[in-house]
């Protein structure tokens, strides 16, 4: 075996991933008793708006006695959380992991200790008092809250307290949806930014954990069954499936528009922002007076979704209604989550597709599912992560095939028709750009001993075997990126390569020069050639 095999490896991985996976773990469970705690607020709070009582039963706002006195609970629930983003932090204000992001980005994935408190209190407000918003979010950005102050206790890298960061907002996300597995994919397509088995592995046991932990008090899922019914994988199915997903894409693109369209608008008000959740909620009150399903979390609406057979009152009210409601109010900064309305929404067209087409009501459920799951696809731009998060919160298997095609179609539409996802535009607009383009570094896959190569360095300088060699220097061996890291800690833009097995001094190279994969990556995207030549 030569010296360039037996130095490179697959995984820059250390023995450091064993104390953040024992870290992670705690984290995980922890991760999960917060989400528990935040979902019971979420009821409590419910409880005390629009049934003047103390409880902790999951009960739905639609139901509540108060009768007119509902218009006036959403305004009162929406000052009471632009008085805690004045007063208390602005950061409790969005979605949940748009602030994961920036956090993770801009801030050395450092989260105040405020935000692990005010965030969850926040959102079981804005939820409790009927806000249309998923409580994942804000589950989400608590967990990851959490994970970063366990980070900072401890003497960690910024690439550490990520990792960190991110168990805790994927443990969230499990114990929330019962999806371990979806909360990983969703931690590596949005958050990490990275598919490295250093950060990979810990965040997965915070995962797992967080299910374990789930288990006895919320059950082991699925958490929105299906019937239990086989769907025939035909060609009608596959086309329905494909038409489906290209409209949820379409459908996706207008709702993310939408909702920063209504933020544009906020922002042009003539009042401090602190008084926009208020407004918000004059939108959530008129809203829920003429469809009063469209109010609070709704998971009930997803249950009866994916049974099948919904009136079609509740599927045009969920994509007309439910989709003004969750758009303005979320617009107006209030806290609040995108997943659970974005499966509504989805749910309801392909459930009203269904309704079209004369199909069963195991029929509706299935396409219900592939909406779903597309609007997920196309509005977060995590097609991966939506095609298991179906699966898991459904258990449905024989939905697959479906499902995937729905998915993808719908992230093709809106890979091209967004220049960002629904959650990253957030970003955007603060003057923040990411790509979320994975792909394996150029100069990684090009050795020194290459570039030499192809530079035509032959000869080798007067330094014999074991003679002096300067203070910073690389083997030949080694990867252009490991020789562009050592510049960068060094601050300087030439480097002496050395042979390992003589300790010879070959020659140097420089910044121009580890441009080679680059190059070779430019060649291999754009020059296009035909290898087999056609016949004359």
């Amino acid at each position: 075996m030569n010296s360039h095999s037996s130095v490179l490896r697959d995984f820059t991985v250390d023995r450091r991933v064993w104390l953040l996976s024992s870290v992670a773990i705690a984290i995980g469970a922890c991760g999960a008793m917060l989400a528990l705690v935040l979902l019971k607020a979420i009821a409590f709070a419910t409880n005390i708006f629009y049934y003047h009582r103390l409880s902790v039963a999951s009960v739905s706002p639609a139901d509540s006695p108060l009768g007119q006195q509902m218009l006036l609970v959403p305004v009162i629930g929406g000052v009471i959380v632009g008085l805690m983003a004045r007063f208390g932090s602005d950061k409790i204000r969005g979605h949940g992991i748009p602030e994961a992001i920036e956090a993770i980005l801009l801030n050395g994935a450092k989260v105040q200790p405020s935000i692990a408190l005010l965030k969850p209190i926040s959102a079981a407000i804005a939820i409790g008092s009927g806000g249309p918003f998923g409580a994942e979010g804000p589950i989400i950005m608590t967990g990851g809250a959490f994970g970063s102050l366990v980070a900072q206790w401890m003497h960690l890298t910024d690439a550490e307290r990520t990792t960190l960061l991110v168990a805790g907002a994927a443990a969230g996300m499990s114990a929330t949806f019962a999806a371990p597995l979806a909360a990983i994919l969703l931690a590596v397509e949005l958050l990490l930014f990275e598919w490295r088995p250093r950060s990979l592995i810990p965040v997965a046991f915070a995962s797992i954990t967080a299910e374990f932990v789930r288990i006895p008090w919320l059950g082991s899922g699925p958490l929105f069954a299906m019937p239990n019914t086989h769907f025939e994988q035909t060609l009608p199915v596959a086309c329905g499936a494909l038409l489906l997903g290209l409209l949820v894409g379409i459908a996706a693109a207008g709702l993310s528009k939408m909702m920063y369209g209504f933020e544009d608008l906020f922002e042009r008000l003539p009042i401090h922002w602190m008084w926009w959740p208020a407004l918000g909620g004059i939108g959530i009150a008129v809203g829920g007076l003429f469809f009063p399903r469209g109010l609070g979390v709704g998971y009930d609406n997803i249950v009866e979704l994916l049974h099948g057979d919904a009136p079609v009152g509740l599927l045009a009210g969920l994509v007309l209604a439910k989709s003004l409601m969750w758009a303005f109010s979320l617009g107006s900064g209030t806290s609040g989550g995108v997943l659970a309305p974005l499966l509504m929404i989805g749910g309801a067209m392909g459930e009203l597709a269904a309704h079209v087409c004369h199909a069963n009501a195991p029929q509706q459920a299935l396409w219900a599912a592939v909406g779903m799951g597309a609007m997920l696809s196309g509005s977060l731009g995590v097609p991966l992560t939506a095609i298991l998060f179906c699966l898991e919160i459904t258990h449905c298997l024989p939905a697959l095939l479906p499902v995937m095609l729905g998915c993808v179609a719908a992230y093709t539409v809106t890979s091209l028709l967004m220049p960002r996802s629904i959650l990253t535009e957030k970003l955007s607009r603060r003057g923040t750009h990411l790509t979320r383009e994975y792909g394996t570094d150029p100069l990684e896959t090009v050795s020194l001993m290459e570039v030499m190569a192809e530079l035509g360095w032959q000869n080798c300088s007067e330094a014999g075997p074991g003679g002096p060699l300067p203070e910073v220097y690389a083997y030949s061996d080694e990867t252009s990126r490991a020789a562009a890291e050592k510049m960068a800690i060094a601050c300087i833009d030439t480097l002496p390569v050395v042979d390992r097995s003589s300790n010879t001094v070959c020659g140097s190279v420089t910044l121009l020069d580890l441009l080679l994969g680059r190059r070779k990556l430019a060649k291999r995207e754009q020059r296009r050639l035909r290898i087999f030549a056609s016949g004359r």
